[in-house]
């Protein structure tokens, strides 16, 4: 129902391949017109109910956690916390992966031992998780093999193939169902919503309030907004079905920043100034803090009409601000056409700027704890110490300047390995400190540094304008 199967003419033939988080199931239907109404028998179900998305991140998550031992030496399956932040890595990554071919994994302060914090940064292809969760998509074949025979039916008879489920964003997830069924399979309906959108239809009709079912109409390019370091953060994707609401928590770029814009953007390009500016608003009187402390909550509200409403509110004032943009972009279907060709033809390019954009701020981050730490440290920092440091800084703060990714990561990792004795040693003291207390503060005030970090070190700083 909900991709409008039912209007079509004559009989078909529907494999239904529902991917979701926890459970797999394929279901084969055939969809008959008689008497130019059309009824729905089931034929065959089948499935894996021990098979789904979370095993693709477990794999994920296995895999990185082996290379951070490798790397560190430290096995994070004896840290919880750091587990789960490396989940959340990992499922950001997985998701991120269904669009790019590159990401990274990035989660400075992940963990800490005796010889300081430890940071784990790698970078992870397309190519190298589809290696390692190819076994879990070839697993879903073998139900659905039963489900043809089941219904007598062999691959090529199957007419349309639709996909429910957010893992079935997967391109090689597309590509081997695709690869089984000699044709495309549909994905023009939101995978995690067709379920329930089937089920609102199918009840409205049952009760007499629908008796001419619509299409939903979807959102024709991607709405988001400008985040620091010029880029485009999406908050609702190009074909979501709206009506619909999205939320996203941002912060602070900068320290006692008591004002953010928001810039809300449409389009498909990476680099927000490639997009179509909607509007833009102002969020004032924000409370003085650290940069990254302020929670600032974005909403998106697509009505069924296209309306835009979006809304910036401080988590800690309540204060909010609003704007409203009227139905339509003002764009025709044609210039709609163009930008995501244009997007298409500049994918090399604006990968190549996402890259510069997140390496920069990894820089920016860096600059702002080192100085942190050396304003803490006092004269705890020895002057041949605080000389590197100081000189560090000033080179990263020189490349950032630039747009040489290259030398970036160069005195990323010169600056790093400068301070690294310095933090070590505060850490150590910390450490001694707690020790003596019998007390745990030092768990409690490391969480708090790295969640501040997390914050700031996230693109969710969208408040710097470019």
């Amino acid at each position: 129902l909900a991709y409008g199967l039912d209007k079509g003419k004559g009989d078909q033939k529907i494999a239904v391949y529902d991917l979701g988080g926890g459970t797999f199931d394929i279901s084969i239907i055939e969809i008959a017109e008689v008497d130019g109404e059309h009824q729905f028998e089931v034929l065959s179900t089948n499935g894996d109910t021990f098979l789904g998305g979370e095993d693709f991140d477990l794999a994920l998550i296995e895999y990185l956690a082996k290379e951070f031992k490798k790397e560190s030496g430290v096995d994070l399956h004896n840290d919880p916390l750091a587990l789960q932040r490396l989940k959340e890595g990992a499922e950001k990554a997985k998701i991120e992966l269904s669009s790019n071919q590159q990401t990274e994994v990035n989660l400075p302060y992940i963990t800490a031992d005796s010889s300081g914090p430890k940071h784990f940064v790698h970078k992870l292809t397309r190519a190298k998780l589809e290696a390692l969760v190819e076994g879990l998509v070839e697993k879903t074949l073998t139900p659905v093999k039963i489900a043809l025979k089941d219904a007598k039916l062999k691959a090529s008879d199957v007419d349309e193939v639709i996909l429910v489920g957010g893992q079935t964003r997967m391109p090689l997830v597309q590509e081997k169902v695709k690869n089984f069924f000699g044709k495309e399979a549909r994905k023009d309906v939101n995978a995690d919503e067709a379920v329930a959108v089937g089920a609102a239809i199918q009840g409205a009709v049952l009760a007499g309030d629908v008796t001419d079912v619509l299409l939903l109409d979807v959102t024709p390019l991607t709405l988001g907004i400008e985040t620091m370091g010029g880029v485009m953060t999406p908050l609702i994707d190009k074909n979501t079905t709206i009506p619909t609401n999205k939320s996203q928590i941002f912060s602070t770029a900068e320290d006692n920043q008591t004002a953010v814009t928001v810039h809300v953007l449409q389009g498909e390009r990476k680099q927000a100034a490639e997009n179509k500016t909607l509007g833009q608003f102002n969020l004032t009187d924000i409370p003085a803090s650290p940069r990254g402390m302020p929670q600032i909550e974005v909403t998106f509200d697509t009505d069924a009409n296209g309306i835009l409403n979006v809304s910036a509110k401080d988590k800690a004032t309540g204060k909010e601000q609003s704007i409203e943009i009227k139905a339509s972009s003002g764009l025709s279907d044609e210039e709609i056409e163009q930008m995501v060709k244009d997007a298409e033809a500049h994918a090399e390019e604006d990968k190549k700027f996402e890259a510069l954009v997140q390496t920069r701020n990894m820089g920016e981050n860096l600059v702002h704890s080192c100085k942190k730490t050396l304003e803490e440290a006092g004269d705890k920092a020895e002057a041949e110490e605080k000389e590197a440091i100081e000189k560090g800084i000033s080179e990263l703060e020189e490349v950032l300047k630039s747009d040489d990714k290259d030398q970036i990561d160069e005195k990323i990792k010169a600056l790093g390995e400068a301070s690294a004795s310095l933090a070590q040693k505060l850490y150590q003291e910390q450490q001694d400190k707690d020790s003596a207390q019998n007390n745990e503060p030092a768990e409690e005030g490391d969480a708090s540094d790295s969640d501040a970090v997390d914050a700031d070190f996230e693109e969710v700083k969208e408040e710097e304008k470019s």
